[in-house]
């Protein structure tokens, strides 16, 4: 990859679900290395985005493009961007009954990394040391996926799966919902450790204490379907004293990116 070729850049991406525009005309640019938080109200569209990221096919793409090291993924089935290196960590995990924790992550595997890429000794090995990281039980391994799982365990489960897959580049929808101080900081614990000069993530957050564990370098603020204001770590502060009233007002008269 080039230094002329962002890492991973949103251009003029407008989306709408049901006939009703959600996103319009979202500009953003990650490089490796970099965290970037995502705030924003309610029905802003932060969670549109993170599935259009992915590939959802309940939201329509009417405008712009999504370049992950200048390939534009919009073409991709979701499957295919995940090959790639794209990870999207879900604010709702669904249950899966009938496969174990243990399969899934190794189909998972194979699929991101090759079929027999890792020994099946190994990949055990990496998954122990991974669950006693996030201070989960290895009982999890023979757990249906999520299946009677808690929030927090839920949670837990799809940071699990980040380790386990190692992306270039991951979406965290607001991962830090419905969690309490001590699954947010395991959380934040497994999220950190991926952290890197290869890896690129996208928080999106309503709270700023999940910015307290995991340390952006740019904050945005999504309003109506577009990023009405971007800051350094410093916006963070700002933002939760001051709300989004502040911002609409500006955002009423110009955009500011």
């Amino acid at each position: 990859m080039s230094e002329q070729t962002p890492f991973f850049e949103i251009r003029n991406l407008h989306a709408s679900t049901e006939d009703k525009p959600i996103l319009k005309g979202v500009d953003l640019t990650i490089q490796p290395g970099e965290t970037h938080a995502l705030m924003g109200p309610n029905g802003s569209g932060k969670s549109t985005l993170s599935n259009v990221i992915m590939g959802h096919p309940a939201y329509e793409v009417t405008a712009g493009e999504i370049l992950f090291r200048g390939q534009n993924i919009l073409e991709l089935e979701p499957d295919e961007r995940a090959r790639l290196g794209l990870f999207l960590a879900f604010q709702y995990p669904v249950a899966i009954p009938g496969i174990t924790v243990a399969k899934f992550l190794k189909s998972a595997a194979d699929a991101r990394f090759g079929q027999g890429a890792v020994k099946p000794s190994d990949f055990i090995k990496r998954m122990r040391e991974n669950l006693a990281f996030l201070e989960m039980s290895e009982q999890f391994l023979n757990r249906f996926l999520n299946d009677g799982f808690s929030g927090g365990e839920k949670k837990r489960m799809e940071i699990l799966q980040m380790l386990t897959l190692k992306p270039s580049l991951a979406v965290m929808d607001e991962t830090d919902s419905g969690l309490d101080i001590d699954a947010l900081r395991i959380v934040s614990k497994g999220v950190n450790r991926l952290v890197g000069p290869e890896f690129g993530l996208l928080v999106i957050t309503h709270y700023e204490r999940i910015l307290n564990y995991i340390k952006p370098d740019h904050l945005h603020v999504l309003i109506d379907g577009r990023i009405a204001m971007s800051g350094g770590p410093e916006l963070v502060k700002e933002v939760e004293k001051n709300g989004y009233d502040w911002i609409r007002e500006r955002f009423g008269k110009e955009v500011l990116v």
